[in-house]
């Protein structure tokens, strides 16, 4: 099949991480992914939870090799001329599972083809090869410029948080689960005392729900004043998952059109969800109760076609105040659950 030419470029992109209901973890994953006539290359492969190699924690000599091999200035890591393209967001083990393609170059051209899940050293593709992605043929000065500009450092979010509130203990477990799924965290008080140099290094500030106004109004001008454009989050309750699902949805700076979720909304009777491709989404309630205590529910656990859909809820698990938690990869979303009848 001769390759048809496609765009290439590099959008930041996260996996997902998170305190899942069990109480194990999800490691949080930024990375760069490949864009291919302006739609994410992973989004094509259904419901995949997988990064890429352009990881953004990863050692710079790391990442420097993973941009030279796939500008075919390294031998091949596999037999055949195959690359890895995604592989497992916890281990990045072969023996795990990886999508890998040839890769090659056509003259100027670099051409990207025969895509493949691989276990093992050879891709089976007569098993275990996707069709209908690929071959593309991807311009050559289009290809350098844009796996170039990864070596400055400029094309990775910043992956810290800045939690204020009074709540020290609540801070210190949110912080501690941040932490654990790969995000940096820090605690203070007063955000003026922080030197710009350090503020720069933060994605994102959180207050907690008794931050007065007037505190917050400070806090934004100083990282305004530091000339650090960050995200701002209102926390909805002390539930370390929610939080961290705030934070994780706040620190996405990629734009709608390349997220998997793009809306969610829930009342007392159902949660509506929207997904651009198919991909295994997961909805938790979570409710507070009059003592204050958090209570979990697990609502719905399968893969989505693109489009809304609309899940029902359990009006005892979700009454009072309550929160949904909608996690696909690479997304996630949060809402406050309102008691009145779906639109």
């Amino acid at each position: 099949m001769a390759a048809e030419y496609a765009t290439f470029a590099l959008a930041p992109a996260m996996r997902a991480g998170g305190v899942r209901a069990d109480g194990d973890y999800q490691v949080h994953r930024d990375f760069m992914d490949f864009v291919v006539d302006g739609r994410p290359l992973l989004f094509r492969l259904s419901d995949l939870d997988a990064v890429s190699p352009l990881a953004s924690d990863v050692p710079p000599a790391i990442l420097t090799a993973q941009v030279r091999s796939l500008l075919l200035e390294t031998d091949a890591p596999l037999p055949g001329g195959r690359y890895v393209i995604y592989a497992c967001p916890e281990c990045e083990d072969l023996a795990c599972g990886a999508v890998t393609a040839v890769i090659l170059r056509d003259g100027d051209d670099f051409v990207w083809r025969d895509f493949a899940w691989q276990t093992g050293e050879d891709a089976d593709l007569e098993f275990n090869g996707y069709r209908g992605i690929g071959p593309y043929r991807f311009p050559g000065v289009e290809y350098r410029a844009a796996l170039a500009a990864l070596l400055d450092g400029s094309a990775h979010p910043r992956r810290r948080v800045l939690l204020i509130g009074d709540r020290v203990a609540l801070l210190a477990r949110l912080a501690a689960a941040l932490r654990i799924i790969g995000i940096g965290a820090d605690i203070t008080h007063e955000a003026g005392a922080v030197p710009p140099d350090e503020l720069r290094a933060y994605g994102a500030v959180a207050f907690g729900r008794a931050v007065a106004e007037e505190e917050r109004t400070a806090v934004r001008r100083a990282f305004a004043d530091a000339g650090v454009d960050v995200a701002h989050i209102d926390g909805l309750a002390p539930i370390v998952p929610l939080l961290v699902a705030q934070i994780e949805h706040a620190l996405d700076r990629g734009p709608a059109e390349r997220r998997r979720l793009t809306r969610l909304t829930a009342t007392g009777t159902a949660a509506d969800v929207e997904v651009t491709s198919p991909c295994r989404v997961r909805l938790t309630a979570y409710r507070l109760d009059r003592l204050h205590r958090t209570h979990t529910h697990e609502v719905f656990d399968g893969v989505l076609e693109p489009g809304g859909h609309r899940v029902d809820l359990d009006a005892r698990t979700v009454k009072g105040e309550s929160f949904v938690v909608a996690r696909a990869p690479g997304s996630v979303l949060v809402a406050a659950v309102t008691h009145g009848k779906p639109g």
